[in-house]
């Protein structure tokens, strides 16, 4: 399958962008749990994202990080539950400054087999762990005042 993504700003005069995340969530025996996937390139911990999809609406487009990056389906609410900011380097070494809409996903099927699975590496946490193990100061701090809390 292939999807049509926005194209990621290249020009040196577009110095901000705005990109998608999917907090995939779901019910454990300890309370909620959130999924945090590796980056293909330096295996820190993170949340599927990335551009907007073209001809999706933004929280598909979410859904659609959440299938590639991690195997997930689920479901998730129109509106994002608030964003973080992130600085992206890019292949040229210059600097995009990226606000990052966050979605609610709630899981509902998480697959064997998906497409960036020889990249990546999958784990659930609580949003405590989740937030120590990022290292994106932003997204430390949006899952530390993150509540999940009315979506179960």
């Amino acid at each position: 399958m292939t999807t049509r993504h926005q194209a990621e700003p290249t020009t040196a005069a577009e110095t901000s962008a705005r990109q998608v995340a999917a907090l995939v969530w779901r019910q454990a025996g300890s309370g909620i749990e959130v999924l945090l996937v590796t980056s293909r390139i330096s295996g820190h911990w993170l949340l599927p994202k990335g551009w907007h999809i073209e001809g999706k609406t933004p929280a598909d487009s979410a859904l659609q990080e959440a299938f590639e990056e991690a195997g997930v389906q689920g479901e998730s609410g129109t509106e994002p539950i608030g964003a973080f900011d992130y600085r992206k380097i890019r292949k040229q070494g210059d600097a995009l400054d990226c606000t990052v809409d966050v979605f609610a996903v709630r899981l509902r099927r998480l697959l064997g087999d998906w497409p960036e699975k020889p990249q990546r590496r999958r784990a659930w946490f609580t949003l405590a762990e989740a937030a120590a193990r990022v290292t994106e100061p932003d997204l430390g701090r949006f899952l530390q005042q993150c509540s999940l809390a009315g979506l179960s």
